[in-house]
């Protein structure tokens, strides 16, 4: 095994921390203001779905106002990915709180994999996620809380796992998002937004982090960010931060190939660079032999106790423990594991995420107060 990977700074500096932090700013109980950010009546967290810390630092020609901004990392935490971030974001809790635990995860007794994102009628969001959302707090506090994004999520159940409480204010181009936001910002003495805009990491999933789609997405990001800023009201903070940053690993192992590591495997979660492995009844240690053997050095393979015990998801709910695989393999080289008849569509994307290396993990946090 390699060295073990660099844990998310759970309580210190991750994306659940900010979210704490804002709520503390609006002396909210029980809250703790970690960051250290300043007390003002409206904040606007604009979140740009795959826009690392590195990334961001290596185009700096693509982003002139984004790089300009003083700002720090943050960490998003494992895995880093999409469905895992904004539950964190929106509960204000590390995943091991809040059990979104990927993209793919089990849903316990059921036999059958849970898409996060897709989500499915059978399961109730309210249930699976049940923990108040950092908007209906706000709101019990008497700040209006409001989310701005894609029509196209309202009736998702992934939205309703995390946007309960908040205004859902849809807007479906640039300017839109800037409209809704100032809109949202100026609803009320007090205000929490949030702004989430998703098309820098479709470009990279489509085309590759750093090709030259992304580099002309990210410059329409940084013209984003700088008209949100341009609209803020007097007395607001705008916090410019991500979900996860991105890798385009050229190296693939296909678990539908290499058939003996699908032996004793009863369901496959997560993503091609964080994999949740769920095996049959009695098969966890031989699952987690042959995959050590199969990809060696280039990945982390634990067993979930010792992933947990190691603290790669924070704290965790013994309740939501069956959700995590039994084996969990997390690349940290040039390495993606796919599974090309299972999942063809995911298994050809260039651009990809979910590790625990500062690549994926790290994402911005940029500060703007008016």
């Amino acid at each position: 095994m390699s060295t073990s990977p660099p844990l998310p700074s759970y309580g210190a500096g991750a994306l659940a921390d900010l979210s704490s932090s804002l709520l503390a700013t609006f002396g909210l109980p029980g809250e703790t203001n970690v960051l250290g950010l300043p007390e003002l009546p409206r904040a606007c967290v604009l979140l740009i779905d795959g826009l690392g810390w590195e990334l961001l630092r290596a185009h700096p020609e693509q982003a002139p106002y984004l790089s300009s901004l003083a700002g720090r990392p943050l960490t998003a935490g494992f895995p880093a990915t999409t469905v895992t971030s904004l539950g964190s974001l929106s509960t204000a809790k590390a995943p091991g709180g809040h059990g979104l635990f990927g993209y793919q995860v089990a849903i316990p007794g059921a036999g059958r994999l849970l898409n996060c994102l897709r989500w499915d009628d059978t399961t109730d969001p309210v249930a699976f996620q049940p923990h108040s959302t950092v908007y209906e707090r706000a709101n019990a506090a008497g700040v209006a809380a409001s989310y701005v994004a894609s029509g196209s999520y309202v009736k998702t159940g992934f939205n309703r796992a995390i946007t309960r409480g908040a205004r859902y204010r849809p807007a479906d181009s640039l300017g839109q998002l800037v409209a809704q936001a100032e809109y949202a910002l100026r609803d009320g003495d007090r205000a929490h937004v949030t702004v989430y805009h998703a098309d820098l990491d479709s470009t990279g999933h489509l085309y590759g982090a750093g090709s030259t789609a992304w580099r002309h997405q990210l410059r329409f990001v940084d013209d984003l960010a700088q008209r949100v800023a341009e609209v803020l009201p007097p007395g607001t903070g705008l916090y410019v931060t991500a979900d996860h940053g991105m890798v385009n690993p050229t190296e693939r192992v296909d678990v539908d190939v290499l058939t003996e590591l699908r032996a004793g495997v009863a369901l496959l979660g997560g993503e091609a660079r964080a994999r949740h492995v769920y095996s049959a009844p009695g098969a966890a240690d031989d699952v987690l032999a042959t995959w050590r053997e199969v990809l060696g050095d280039r990945a982390w393979v634990y067993p979930r106790d010792e992933a947990v015990a190691a603290g790669w998801f924070g704290p965790v709910d013994p309740e939501l423990l069956p959700r995590i695989g039994d084996v969990l393999a997390v690349p940290h080289a040039d390495l993606a594991i796919v599974a090309s008849k299972a999942e063809p569509l995911e298994s050809t994307m260039v651009g990809m995420h979910g590790s625990m290396v500062p690549a994926e993990q790290l994402v911005p946090l940029l500060t703007v107060t008016s």
